[in-house]
């Protein structure tokens, strides 16, 4: 439960998800982004495997298909768009909005890979929402 919610952020009153996501921000600019980026890579590929079994596991507990608790995906979707991104206050804040518009709308692909089972549902539907925050944001930067 402890991973699944993020650290207990899934339990906050008001879009738990938007909360995770704005904590990562945070985490990434003040302490993330000191690391090499294997490491954060290397950080990012293992809170989603702990991701997926996490929330296979309390999604089940929770007898609920991806229940609003649990925001390690958008934890790990977030921390997706920010790697390799500028530090910048500008860059930061339009990887949150992307991420977490193509996180709530859900357009194709993203309703698509929703429809996985379990955790690895939970946790695809972000993770693909986060590439194309990616594929935006870096096309911003290169042409801005």
């Amino acid at each position: 439960m402890v991973i699944a919610t993020f650290f207990g952020l899934g339990f906050f009153p008001i879009a738990p998800g938007t909360a995770a996501s704005l904590v990562v921000v945070l985490l990434y600019k003040f302490y993330l982004s000191g690391l090499a980026w294997p490491c954060v890579l290397l950080i990012l590929f293992l809170l989603t495997v702990l991701g997926v079994i996490s929330s296979t596991t309390y999604s089940r507990e929770l007898r609920e298909k991806d229940p609003r608790r649990i925001v390690i995906d958008e934890a790990c979707g977030q921390l997706f768009v920010l790697l390799l991104t500028p530090l910048t206050w500008p860059a930061l804040a339009i990887s949150f909005v992307l991420f977490r518009f193509f996180d709530i709308v859900k357009p194709y692909p993203v309703s698509k890979v929703e429809r996985l089972p379990r955790g690895w549902g939970i946790m695809a539907d972000d993770l693909v929402a986060a590439v194309m925050a990616k594929i935006l944001l870096h096309l911003y930067l290169v042409l801005k």
